[in-house]
Formats: C-alpha cells, structure tokens, sequence
C-alpha cells in the first residue's frame, strides 16, 4: 500500500489540519486584539451623553503640559449605596479621562484606585492615609483633593440631584498644572454686594464658581487702600448703592488706561455710581431709567425679564450656540454712548439687549402705571451689557497695552437667587474669562442622575415570572424537539 493512501498518512494529515487551525486561531486572536488596542472607536448612545467629556475639558486634557496622576480612595461599598454609586460614577468618568489623554504623550493621566484600609502601608507612603471617600489628584509637588461633597450638586441640603464631577475633576487638574493664579478683587465700601453673603442677595455661590475656576480672590476698599494691588487681575464692582468718589474713579480710570486694567461693572437702576468720567472715556452710558418689556415672549412666568437678543461675541457665542436665555431682574439701560469723543482705537459694542418693544422708563422714581412716553423714554433693543475693549495702542507717545471694561445694568442676574437659572452663570462667567484673558472657558454642565424605576402590579409580576421561566424555555424545548423529530424523520 502506497504512504498516501494509508492510515498513518492520514492521521497525520489530521495532525497537520488541526495545528493549522490551532495557528490560524491564534492568530486571528492575536489580530484582533492588535485592531482593538490600537483601532478603536468608543460610543456613547445614553441620551444625555453621560459616558462622554466634554469639548471643553477634551480641549484642556490635550492641552496639558505636565504628566497628572490621580488617586482614588472611593470603595465599592456594597453598604452604602451613595458611595457605591460615587464609586460607579467616578470610574467611568475617569476611564474617559485616561483615554481622552491618551494621545497626549508628554502629558498622560493615570489613575490608582487605592484601598487605605486593606493597604494602609501604601496609602500612607502616598500620605493619603486620612483621606477617605476623596480623589487627590497630583501633578509634581503639587496636590488637590477633592472629596464627595464637591462632586454632586445637592438639593434641599439632602437630594444629589446632579453629578458635577468632570466639572470639578476638570478644575482641579488646572490648578495643580498651573503655573500661576490670577486674581480678582471685590470692590466693597459703596454698599456693594458681598461675596461672603450666602443669602439670596449674596454672591456665595459666584465666589464658589471663581474659585472652582482657579482664580484667587480677594477685596479691595479704594477709600482705604488708596490703590489696586499690582496683582490685580480684574476688579468686579457688584451693584454699588452709594457713588464713588472722585479720587477712586481717578484710581480706576488710571488702573485702565496705564496699567491695561480690566473691571467688570455692573450697575442697578435708580442708585447713584459716580464713575460717569470714566464710562464717558471708555465711550459707554448708563441711562438713568428702568426698563420694561412688555412682550409676551420676553417675560417669564415669574413676571422677570428674559433676555434673547445677543451680537456675536466670544462673551455671547456659547449662549447663541446653545439658544440660552438669561433672566434678570430690574435693570437700566447701558449702551454705545453717542456723545463720547471716541478715541482711537476703543471699541464698543453692545452685545445682550432686550426685545425691540422694550422701553427705559425715566420717570420711574413717579407712581405707576408706567408706559412709553415718545420723547422722554429710551425704546429698541436696550443693551443690559456693553463692554468697550482697547484694541490698538492709543495715539499717545508711549504704546499703551489694551483694557478691558464690561458695564451690566443690572447685577440680580449673578446673585445667589438666579445665577443658577438659565444662562446666567454662562453669560457672566464667559465675561470674566474675556476680561481676563482666558482663552479657555469652563463652563461644564452637571450630568442629570438618572434614576429608572420598573412600576409592576403583582399580577403583572406574576405573569412576567411565568414568561421567564415556562414560556420562554418551553418554547426553547418544543423547538427543539421540532428540530430532533424533523431530523429523525
């Protein structure tokens, strides 16, 4: 009998089949992990887009220039469900931080979930042995913590009614790549409302929004320091009640004309401020009127004011992308003053202003009713914010770096009652960012946490159980026994 036709022959090519079929598994095995290491796309089909950053903290994570490792000392407490959902919530969102980084060599994240209790050598070799339920994120000598508080928005002092902490996550990064912190001072003496005043006139939770931004704060009383601090980076005046004297608009006028100064202004109706020199130099006016809009469309069914109308700018192009509104309550009207000897190179423009049926009453201090009076009032679009920006040195002897002025007329639209609502923190935050020249904004939304509940009867849950166990595997069976009896026959 001939090799080829005999059992032995056969056998082995049995042999050889199989270890080629062995090969070509592994190697499809080893194919498509390499495609999958190293190809990948990741998709997000929740509706609220939970599992994906966003633009904005992408284009911070790829922008990094040091290397910044995070720490985690959250658990998967099976007793708690708060920390058993933190747990869940903070590891998806920093797999996607890792992975946005992932393309920024000189500047990767990486994170450690680190259990202090069952590895208490390590964590107080990393000296986060005190620090329980929180992130310490480092980048060199310099660490932040962030601790669950800060990573869910609480309502009614009880309810987490959002999870914050890309927000939060995002902002602690910054601060400890950073190489510096501007500043920003309150002015206070003229009645001006308080950053510490956590009522719902206060400025507490816009105090915590700067800070969550990396900026330093502090306060400035020009009656008694007689001067900005060198380190001033913007100055916020938040409503004055009383006028300024003429020695401290003289310090403001000369800390935006020699020093490039950047103040943001925001200016109630029917109070006295004492810095018209300085809007007239800067070619802006604040009318002495309060405005009313009587459109439909303009009110809210509070009775309070919507503003929709904005001109392009980088302070109103998130709130023209994203068709946000901005509440506010009393306001006057600011605008291009047309009397101002404009000087080369100040630009103004006004850039959110109210309905085209508004009108700035100026007989408001007599009793209502109130209506349009032709002559007297202001009517159109009333601007609530101009800024003026020197954009080119001025024709002096010396070049003069450019300032920056926003003027609101109103300032109920950053107090703790409504900076929440609407595109109001948007508008104002966008605002400090352009006077103090960042370039990058960070205004993250909070995610929704979504809760799904199932609502059964018991006889609907009674019938699903019969489904799940007898329906379901019976017709699994008879198909099979169909299939067994046709095979057969």
């Amino acid at each position: 009998m001939h090799f080829a036709d005999s059992f032995r022959a056969a056998r082995w090519v049995r042999i050889i089949n199989l270890l080629l079929q062995a090969v070509l598994f592994l190697s499809l095995f080893a194919g498509l992990n390499y495609v999958a290491q190293n190809h990948f796309g990741r998709f997000d089909l929740t509706k609220s887009r939970r599992y994906s950053l966003s633009a904005e903290t992408r284009s911070y994570l790829e922008g990094l220039e040091k290397p910044v490792h995070l720490y985690v000392t959250f658990r998967d407490d099976k007793e708690s469900d708060e920390l058993a959902q933190a747990y869940l919530d903070l590891r998806g969102l920093l797999r996607e931080f890792v992975f946005v980084s992932r393309n920024n060599e000189r500047a990767p994240i990486s994170v450690d979930f680190v259990d202090i209790f069952q590895n208490p050598k390590q964590a107080q070799a990393l000296g986060i042995e005190q620090q329980p339920n929180a992130v310490i994120v480092t980048a060199g000598d310099r660490r932040r913590v962030v601790t669950i508080d800060e990573l869910y928005r609480i309502k009614n002092n009880k309810t987490r009614e959002a999870f914050r902490g890309e927000a939060t996550l995002t902002a602690a990064i910054l601060d400890v790549t950073a190489s510096g912190r501007k500043k920003i001072y309150f002015v206070l003496g003229h009645g001006e409302a308080q950053p510490d005043d956590v009522t719902e006139r206060g400025l507490s939770q816009l105090r915590d929004q700067l800070r969550q931004r990396n900026f330093d704060l502090g306060a400035l009383d020009l009656a008694h320091d007689r001067k900005i601090p060198e380190d001033a980076a913007l100055l916020l005046i938040v409503g004055p009640s009383q006028p300024f004297q003429r020695a401290e608009e003289e310090l403001l006028r000369n800390y935006l004309q020699t020093r490039a100064g950047r103040i943001i202004l925001m200016l109630n109706p029917g109070r006295l401020h004492g810095l018209d020199i300085l809007l007239f130099d800067w070619g802006i006016i604040a009318y002495d009127d309060v405005i009313y809009d009587p459109s439909a469309a303009a009110s809210a069914e509070s009775g309070e004011t919507l503003i929709k109308t904005y001109s392009p700018h980088p302070i109103t192009q998130t709130l023209l992308n994203n068709q946000s509104y901005v509440l506010i309550g009393a306001a006057r009207t600011v605008a291009a003053d047309p009397g101002a000897p404009m000087e080369d190179g100040i630009k103004v423009q006004t850039l959110a202003a109210t309905t085209e049926n508004a009108w700035g009453e100026r007989g408001y201090r007599l009793r209502p009713p109130y209506a349009y009076t032709p002559g007297q009032d202001l009517r159109g679009n009333l601007g609530i914010l101009t800024v003026a920006e020197r954009v080119k040195p001025a024709k002096l002897e010396f070049s003069v770096p450019g300032g920056r002025l926003a003027v609101f007329g109103t300032s109920d639209l950053i107090t703790n009652n409504r900076i929440a609502t609407l595109g109001n923190l948007m508008l104002f935050l966008n605002t400090v960012n352009w006077a103090a020249d960042r370039d990058v904004y960070l205004s993250i939304p909070a995610r929704p946490i979504e809760r799904f509940q199932l609502a059964l009867s018991t006889e609907e849950l009674d019938r699903l159980r019969l489904g799940l166990l007898l329906i379901v595997p019976g017709a699994a069976a008879l198909l099979g026994l169909i299939v067994y009896w046709t095979r057969r026959s």
